[in-house]
């Protein structure tokens, strides 16, 4: 059912539901031939509502392989994170695609599904202008009555923003806030201090101290599938003010990040949940099958920081 934005009974609604938090990018599990592992999804959406305590999910983002998939398969992994999870924990779904129709298809289908926000990466690939990219956003949102949350990932996508391009694409009150995966300190206080109605999400997980200290919203990462609780003692510490804490927290989580990215991120994270008895399946082509020798970093990986 579409909602009126206009309406007050509509922006009653969205206060109440808040979408600010802690979220894992949920990790996509796939059998060897790579198709959906339908039996390991529903165990890492589990593991992260009931062992993690994670404030939500975020669906068919980088985390969870999104650009290797068809739009089928995108669907089915929206469907079974839906019905896995109902309404235990806030729902976020990345529908962003250089396909246009195909983020409209999906942005559509999410609505329908009843999922709490949706988020579009920054169109990628071909070099959009501005003036294209603001279209994308615009015409995705045209057909649903949902929040986005733009995915912003300029190492990746190679599409960066000014403060004053963001100011235009806040314009659209569907447009509630940004998940800001960049390095660029500067810009997100300048962000903060600009727009302190919008949310903002930090989207890197070695970062989440001195995004935290800046004043962000919330925090979406691939290492919370596996270090959620690191990430709750840093963000909650650091919100406290109590930041020698959250420092020491930050530099275990930090040594722990750097040994999963020398072994394979989505494959090393994997292989932890495995340690703890969660069928997380296996990598999508073209990434590269697990090695004997990732297997084995992968368990003292968890021997020494579990």
């Amino acid at each position: 059912m579409h909602r009126n934005f206009n309406h007050p009974i509509f922006k009653e609604e969205i206060i109440m539901r808040d979408l600010r938090g802690l979220y894992s990018a949920l990790l996509g599990s796939f059998n060897e031939d790579g198709s959906v592992s339908e039996k390991g999804l529903r165990q890492i959406i589990r593991h992260n509502i009931d062992h993690n305590k994670m404030d939500g999910l975020y669906v068919g983002g980088s985390t969870g392989e999104n650009f290797m998939l068809s739009t089928d398969e995108k669907k089915r992994i929206f469907e079974i994170a839906k019905d896995e999870a109902k309404d235990d924990i806030t729902l976020m779904a990345q529908v962003g695609s250089v396909n246009l129709k195909e983020s409209i298809e999906l942005a559509k289908f999410v609505e329908d599904l009843g999922y709490d926000a949706i988020s579009a990466v920054t169109p990628f690939y071909y070099k959009f202008d501005f003036d294209e990219v603001h279209h994308y956003y615009e015409r995705i949102l045209e057909g649903v009555d949902m929040r986005m949350v733009i995915y912003f990932i300029p190492f990746l996508t190679g599409v960066n923003f000014s403060i004053e391009q963001f100011k235009t694409l806040f314009e659209n009150k569907k447009i509630v806030g940004v998940k800001f995966t960049q390095g660029d300190f500067y810009l997100l206080e300048r962000m903060r201090k600009t727009f302190p109605d919008k949310l903002i999400f930090a989207g890197f997980d070695e970062m989440l101290l001195p995004a935290t200290v800046l004043g962000i919203d919330g925090a979406i990462g691939s290492t919370y599938n596996v270090n959620a609780e690191r990430a709750r003692q840093i963000y909650d510490l650091a919100r406290a003010e109590k930041i020698s804490e959250a420092r020491a927290i930050q530099h275990v989580t930090n040594d722990l990040i750097t040994d999963i990215l020398d072994n394979g991120l989505y494959g090393t994270i994997k292989l932890l949940l495995e340690e703890q008895g969660i069928e997380a399946g296996c990598c999508r082509e073209p990434m590269k099958p697990y090695t004997p020798e990732m297997r084995t970093r992968a368990k003292e990986i968890y021997k020494k920081y579990f």
